[in-house]
């Protein structure tokens, strides 16, 4: 019988569903065989966390950590209102696009206004966590999985369109393209309940690439 997930994944937690997945997928063995064990990507849950995922929407880590650098030396302590009392030239000083400040600002206004509370998702699930987050505009699919992932630490969140994930499937099953974020999907279904520890296994297979063969865009969450 498929042992049920855990509302949190701890370490011990990762152990044993990375022995799951290895024994359904011999080529997830093989990835701690080569690699290791891949790390939690675990990050503290909350306002900063949420804001540092959306700024790594569509460049590199390194980019999306100096621009939050830059944002925390404006605004130390970090919190929905110190965001919104910073002008908008400075969150562009910062490194945030026009669309990414006003992004930011829709999420610090939510957490304002009470309609996203942060201390109230660890108590739903998967499903009304994705209906909070995507509530806020400028918070997609990819944006709420990582949250569950990283901060929530839910095993069975799945982060769709993910270029890393989908370059590791490519590498481990040899395929000859990249798939589409449906192809992967589709594919992951086989990793319920622990789609997200699958796709961190997927994590570990693509940083074990060269760097020159990455793909553009493609990267786990920090660490």
């Amino acid at each position: 019988m498929t042992e049920a997930a855990p509302r949190g994944l701890t370490e011990a937690g990762l152990r044993r569903a990375v022995a799951e997945l290895g024994r359904r997928e011999p080529l997830f063995a093989g990835v701690v065989e080569r690699h290791g064990m891949p790390p939690l990507w675990d990050r503290p849950p909350g306002f900063a966390t949420l804001l540092h995922i959306m700024l790594e929407q569509q460049v590199s880590l390194a980019s999306a950590r100096a621009a939050f650098d830059r944002l925390r030396a404006l605004a130390d302590p970090l919190t929905a209102e110190s965001l919104l009392g910073l002008a908008d030239q400075q969150l562009r000083a910062a490194g945030f696009s026009r669309q990414k400040a006003r992004y930011a600002r829709a999420v610090a206004s939510a957490v304002v206004d009470g309609s996203l509370d942060f201390a109230a998702l660890p108590g739903l699930d998967d499903d009304g966590v994705d209906a909070r987050l995507r509530a806020v505009t400028g918070i997609g699919p990819w944006t709420a999985a990582i949250y569950r992932l990283s901060a929530l630490g839910r095993p069975d969140a799945w982060p769709t369109g993910d270029l890393a994930v989908a370059a590791g499937i490519a590498d481990l099953w040899r395929l000859p393209a990249v798939p589409s974020a449906a192809e992967a999907l589709g594919r992951a279904e086989a990793w319920r309940p622990w789609r997200a520890v699958a796709a961190r296994l997927l994590w570990q297979q693509y940083l074990a690439r060269p760097p020159r063969v990455r793909v553009a865009g493609g990267r786990p969450p920090r660490r």
